[in-house]
């Protein structure tokens, strides 16, 4: 039986690590933060992601899945050792490479076997060369003449879907330098390849590149959406209509064309600021990826642009109903999250704030402590709200009782960052509307 180890046991790595332990493989998550290991072995998991808990109780049970906080103990106990640690942006915007090289730097002082590491975190071009030097610098300090691989394969997992993600993926992406690394990672995936899901072979470099080039796409189409939909605000055009008419044309297609408030999370900002750093340390300006970065920062308070207008700047005092914290529905992530940058603004201005989301309260706390109230229902935010600003669409959000809305609000607007009210039917309630994309002053 193949046996790995996922180094990390954070959101990349944790759902990596149970979904191979589904399939029957033997896998040992690592991580230096022994509270963290404590609750593993104890099958709580440390974030919120659906389907996360039942995998880990399962082949906890099972035995397929154990947890430990000394990589260094378990170096040789697997075939394929998987870096899935952080790679948080350092002050320039460039990937922090201190975690990865941590685990390169481990498992040379400790290996004593052909062993294949891969890079499963987000990292920039050229860092598999790095942990293949730091490994053999350990290997050297030692005597040791013992080969191994270094291997990239990104993750393209979606937060809120990411065991479907990991299941049943678009693609599985692998970079090798060597026939026996290939190999070895065709058996690993072999499961995947039964059920069609293609296994993409391709050089280290090219690898790596796929995941920022990828996510840096996905992250132009949002910024691109929302400088059209600023755009139809002031033209008179729809951008829900705009989106239908150029979706239908296949070479486009319908995903990523949603206009709104802009994008955050743990991937789309870090990368977007790293391959930019790429590019610049290679004497190459990313020109649209800089633009898609700099639309998205503004687009961020665009609710809060709209909040001043309405109210014509008088805002000192107001309290303002958040309905969303965090950065998309289906997670309790806060990084990077539009919520953020609204409540940074509110409270600058005078305002006060009520919040509320499914998922992100306990993190949303951790972040701001007293600064705002957390409310216990969506509802519960509306007492003497002036305005409510749906920041994240939550399923739960879509269907509002306007009657209750009208009686619990001191002033009845709403602003819609997320386009999921229908304007008319807002209207006809008694509230002021607004969205993005669309001039519902006609």
């Amino acid at each position: 039986m193949m046996k790995i180890i996922i180094v990390g046991s954070g959101y990349v790595g944790l759902v990596t690590g149970a979904c191979f332990a589904e399939l029957g493989i033997e896998v040992i998550c690592v991580d230096i933060d022994k509270e963290k290991i404590e609750k593993l072995r104890n099958g709580i998991s440390p974030i919120y992601e659906p389907g996360l808990d039942d995998l880990l109780k399962n082949n906890i049970k099972r035995d397929r899945l154990t947890f430990t906080t000394d990589l260094s103990s378990c170096v040789n106990d697997a075939d394929i050792i998987f870096s899935a640690v952080g790679t948080p942006p350092d002050e320039d915007g460039s990937a922090d490479l201190q975690y990865v090289l941590e685990v390169a730097r481990t498992v040379g002082k400790y290996m004593n076997k052909y062993l294949i590491v891969v890079t499963k975190s987000t990292v920039p071009v050229g860092t598999a060369k790095k942990v293949r030097k730091t490994i053999q610098e350990e290997l050297d300090k030692r005597g040791e003449k013992l080969t191994f691989d270094v291997v990239s394969n990104p993750e393209f997992l979606k937060e809120g879907a990411a065991i479907d993600d990991f299941m049943k993926p678009d693609r599985i992406v692998i970079g090798v330098e060597s026939d026996n690394a290939k190999e070895v990672m065709s058996r690993l995936y072999r499961p995947f390849t039964l059920n069609n899901h293609p296994v993409i072979f391709m050089d280290v470099p090219s690898a790596e590149m796929t995941k920022y080039a990828a996510n840096a796409m996905l992250a132009t189409r949002i910024s691109f959406m929302n400088d059209i939909a600023n755009l139809c605000e002031l033209v008179g055009a729809n951008i829900n209509m705009v989106r239908r008419g150029i979706g239908s044309d296949t070479r486009i297609g319908q995903k990523f064309l949603y206009s709104g408030i802009g994008y955050g999370g743990s991937c789309f900002p870090k990368d977007v600021k790293a391959l930019i750093k790429t590019g610049e340390e290679n004497n190459y300006k990313l020109r649209i990826i800089k633009a898609a970065e700099d639309v998205n920062e503004e687009q961020k308070a665009i609710l809060f642009r709209k909040f001043q207008d309405y109210f014509k700047g008088d805002i000192k005092g107001k309290t303002v109903a958040l309905w969303g914290l965090s950065f998309k529905p289906q997670t309790d992530d806060m990084r990077e999250a539009p919520a953020l940058v609204l409540i940074d603004k509110l409270i600058k201005a005078g305002c006060s704030v009520q919040a509320y989301d499914p998922a992100a309260m306990e993190e949303a706390y951790r972040r701001l402590g007293d600064k705002i109230k957390y409310s216990k229902d969506p509802y519960d935010a509306l007492i003497d709200a002036d305005a409510l600003m749906l920041v994240t669409e939550w399923i739960e959000f879509r269907f509002t009782n306007y009657k209750v809305m009208n009686k619990l609000m001191a002033n009845h607007v709403i602003f819609d960052g997320r386009n999921i009210y229908d304007m008319h039917e807002a209207k006809e309630a008694g509230f002021d509307y607004y969205c993005i994309g669309l001039n519902t002053n006609e």
